[in-house]
């Protein structure tokens, strides 16, 4: 019922075009389901990244060095990226995946008379904003434990490309999956081992040419090492900027496209 008690500006959104009308009442309906479960999703949303923070963070000490800063300084980017990470993805590929397959729900978002693209733009959309949200958490508790990061707008851009990346693979994975037990075989087989492998807990200069070449394709390397060079350097990796657009834009029309493909 608190759903349908505030709507959106239909007035406002009418006076636009159909795919942004239907972007703006995708992310509304999103907006209102996380304010509805904003305690128990905040809360959620600090638990691993406490874990980690004490974990790799504290337990390891103050005192271990990487690349000329502190092992907490080091390591708080990585988990930030990691953080947002498999916050987007699951933000999008459980509850569609859920939709899709068992509520049959998401039927209504395709015979509803808005665009495809608005259906992926905001879906995808309304992951990265949940994703930048625990960012915005993690940043907010490693302020908390006394760790100081620079912050600007180029950080932010990589953060947000990172959610876009991955809301974006979540939802190309839910769509594309035959049953609800399948969407663990991503998180098994991609998301666990990006976790550990891209760098988030130690520097990738020591390990095999051959594995770390492997290893910089990947977009959590690419956010990790970008996130990282920003705090500690305040230099930008444009590398990691144009790596993470592709991915995105990857994502985006193999979603679109396995929308078509589930329509038929």
């Amino acid at each position: 019922m608190e759903l349908h008690r505030q709507s959106p500006p239909k007035e406002a959104l009418s006076q636009h075009s159909p795919l942004l009308a239907g972007i703006g009442t995708i992310l509304w309906q999103e907006y209102r389901v996380f304010t509805r479960r904003f305690w128990r999703n905040t809360a959620s949303t600090m638990v691993t990244p406490l874990l980690y923070l004490f974990a790799f963070g504290f337990g390891l000490g103050r005192g271990l060095r990487f690349e000329g800063a502190s092992y907490l300084e080091f390591v708080i980017p990585g988990i930030v990226a990691l953080t947002t990470m498999t916050s987007s993805f699951n933000a999008v590929a459980t509850p569609l995946n859920i939709s899709r397959l068992y509520d049959k729900t998401f039927e209504e978002y395709l015979t509803a008379p808005i665009p495809m693209a608005a259906i992926a733009i905001g879906r995808i959309l309304a992951g990265a904003c949940r994703g930048l949200f625990s960012g915005m958490v993690m940043l907010t508790l490693s302020l908390i434990f006394g760790v100081g990061l620079h912050l600007d707008g180029r950080f932010l851009l990589l953060l947000f490309l990172n959610c876009f990346v991955f809301a974006g693979f979540g939802f190309w994975a839910a769509l594309t999956i035959q049953s609800h037990s399948d969407i663990n075989k991503f998180n098994a087989f991609v998301i666990s081992p990006m976790s550990f492998l891209c760098g988030t807990f130690f520097s990738l200069q020591n390990i095999p040419p051959l594995l770390s070449a492997f290893l910089h394709l990947l977009p959590l390397t690419h956010t990790t090492q970008g996130l990282r060079s920003l705090t500690l350097t305040g230099q930008l990796p444009w590398e990691s900027l144009a790596s993470l657009t592709v991915y995105g834009l990857a994502f985006f029309f193999l979603g679109l496209r396995a929308c078509y493909q589930v329509e038929e």
